[in-house]
């Protein structure tokens, strides 16, 4: 009797160990300022924490958490793996996050958003008379960044057709000299409308001299675009093994073939 006790008392210490690893802590400001909250349960309403739209910032300091941005797990919703989250801008949650719950285990995620990878800070550094042992990295991925848009502006010629006016002395013109030649055409009505006819061509002719049928050039200034693709990595996704257990964790710099970690496989610099 006494032996199943201290075996359920083994377990519920590892039960309430493994909730109190995954947790996760959301601050009112970004760069993880201002009031903060941690949970380690499914909250379906902020309100009881006075965070209901308000949440800027996020730390998680294991598993994966699904936020969404009404209370009950309603509307847009996201999941949240291990790491910090210094702004939720970039991810258009910054103060709109009502509830949330943890990731189903192995459950894949279409909306699943990954930390951005900071610079290695204390918490990479090996602590004094601490052992570290380098263990061999199993995969590296480098994660590229967001294509970047490249814009200029050209100097470019713009052709436009340009009509003159019309020649209205030549039309003149023209129409007494056409009446002239018309009316030496042919005798009595004949004649009369052999003169309306000249002067009638005439007129077309002459209106049509000196008439400018050429284009406009000029110069205009087109501003032009292209995309192209980020040639440096946003950061690396690195996996190892230690003590049986698989590793993962971002790095700003390519690993090497092993990586150095303390005696509970955290990375150690």
């Amino acid at each position: 009797m006494n032996k199943q006790f201290k075996m359920a008392v083994a377990v519920a210490a590892l039960c309430a160990a493994g909730h109190a690893a995954a947790q996760v802590t959301f601050y009112e400001g970004n760069d993880f300022h201002g009031r903060a909250f941690t949970a380690n349960r499914s909250l379906n309403n902020f309100n009881a924490n006075r965070f209901n739209d308000r949440v800027s910032s996020v730390v998680v300091e294991g598993g994966r958490w699904q936020v969404c941005e009404n209370m009950n797990f309603g509307g847009r919703c996201a999941v949240l793996s291990k790491g910090r989250y210094a702004s939720l801008a970039s991810i258009s949650f910054d103060n709109n996050i009502s509830s949330v719950r943890p990731a189903g285990k192995g459950r894949h995620y279409d909306n699943e958003i990954a930390p951005r990878a900071e610079v290695q800070d204390y918490a990479w550094r090996r602590r004094a008379n601490e052992s570290v042992f380098q263990v061999p990295v199993t995969s590296v991925h480098a994660v590229m960044g967001a294509p970047a848009e490249r814009c200029w502006v050209e100097r470019q010629q713009v052709t436009e057709p340009s009509h003159g006016d019309r020649n209205m002395g030549g039309a003149l013109a023209g129409a007494l000299i056409g009446g002239v030649l018309g009316h030496q055409v042919g005798g009595g009505s004949g004649k009369d409308l052999a003169t309306i006819g000249g002067a009638v061509a005439g007129g077309v002719i002459g209106s049509n001299i000196g008439r400018n049928d050429g284009s406009t050039t000029s110069v205009q200034n087109v501003r032009r675009c292209e995309h192209t693709a980020s040639g440096t990595p946003a950061y690396w996704d690195v996996s190892y093994k230690f003590r049986g257990l698989d590793h993962r964790i971002q790095m700003s710099g390519e690993p090497g073939t092993t990586i150095a970690v303390n005696r509970n496989g955290e990375p150690r610099q």
